[in-house]
């Protein structure tokens, strides 16, 4: 093997000082995030293979003015390890160089689960996925865990709402005009006036199916891995239920949605009233779905990156059922909802 070079040196590095002796090196398929991931082997039988977490300069486009960019991984995963939810391992890192070595977790997303496994397998790793939200919404403040000190409020939700405004409706043929522009960031600002009445919870803020992994031999009830965990923030109780059951990458249908929604409800530490439980659901699939689908676009738009697009299609029929739901509850959601209607599922224009 060649004396590697770069991140390849230090990741082989950070594992000899582990005490694991590097054999090669992978790198994996990049996501829309910046950060590099590896999939080490070496010689250590009892770790025959660790992933290498590598991070990166962020893009400041990537957070709204006067919000911290993300923390590093530590201590988040330790305290959620502590509390006996499903993280990978650490297994060493250099905090300096930016890398963690991780567990390996395997290569089965359960975004990608859903077209290996039979429907009723697949169902009822949903459910064991919702069941861990309560789990995790249950893990108490802790001094010098900056996830207590992030939250969901409204810089971020005028943020999304901006992306929306500029990347998702362009998907029509056109820019927005001033006037939608306006209605998008009065829609937005609603919502978040709304949230700041909800409850606070720990949550781990992108928990849909590419951030959780499937080992299928492991025993029901334990066989979910959870990954990306550093952006954890403190959020409205529904709002890791609608990264995973509202995900653009694995389309559920109504019936399924409802059924887990009625599951987990009552397990939640704040027990939702159901009607305001479904409310803010549906408020925070607007503002969840208008950022993802405005960032599949801005990356085939910006970045010649069309990986994305294939998604959009579900992504924009999330939105519009939110929408209309939200609009019948709530008549100043109505013209955002025509907006949503506008939307053409297949995007054009530039």
């Amino acid at each position: 093997m060649s004396e590697p070079e770069g991140d390849e040196a230090r990741i082989f590095a950070a594992c000899r000082a582990a005490g694991l002796e590097p054999t090669g090196l992978t790198w994996l398929a990049a996501d829309l995030s910046l950060r590099r991931f590896a999939r080490v082997t070496t010689a250590n039988q009892r770790t025959p293979t660790l992933i290498a977490r590598v991070e990166a300069p962020e893009d400041p486009a990537g957070r709204p003015d006067g919000v911290a960019p993300e923390p590093p991984l530590e201590p988040i995963r330790a305290l959620l390890e502590r509390h006996g939810l499903p993280v990978p391992r650490r297994c060493g890192g250099d905090a300096r160089a930016g890398i963690d070595l991780l567990e390996d977790v395997g290569g089965l997303p359960l975004r990608d689960a859903v077209h290996t496994l039979p429907d009723a397998v697949r169902r009822t790793l949903h459910r064991e996925a919702c069941a861990w939200v309560p789990r995790i919404q249950r893990v108490g403040a802790v001094p010098g865990v900056a996830a207590f000190e992030r939250r969901l409020g409204p810089a971020l939700f005028a943020y999304k709402g901006d992306l929306f405004a500029r990347h998702a409706l362009a998907a029509r043929g056109r820019e927005a005009s001033a006037s939608e522009t306006e209605v998008v960031r009065e829609a937005f600002a609603r919502i978040a006036a709304e949230m700041e009445e909800a409850p606070r919870r720990l949550a781990h803020r992108d928990y849909q199916s590419a951030n959780l992994f499937v080992a299928p031999d492991a025993p029901e009830g334990a066989r979910l891995r959870m990954i990306d965990l550093q952006g954890a923030l403190l959020a409205p109780p529904e709002y890791d239920l609608v990264c995973l059951l509202r995900d653009s990458y694995v389309e559920l249908s109504e019936e399924e949605i409802a059924a887990h929604l009625a599951f987990v409800r009552e397990a939640l530490p704040d027990a939702p009233d159901a009607d305001a439980f479904a409310h803010r659901f549906d408020l925070l699939t607007l503002t969840r779905k208008g950022k993802d689908v405005a960032r599949f676009l801005y990356a085939a738009r910006e970045r010649g990156d069309g990986r994305f697009l294939a998604h959009v299609p579900a992504t924009v029929r999330m939105l519009r059922r939110a929408a209309q739901r939200s609009a019948r509850r709530d008549a100043a959601f109505a013209r955002l909802a025509e907006l949503m209607d506008e939307m053409p599922e297949s995007p054009c224009g530039p």
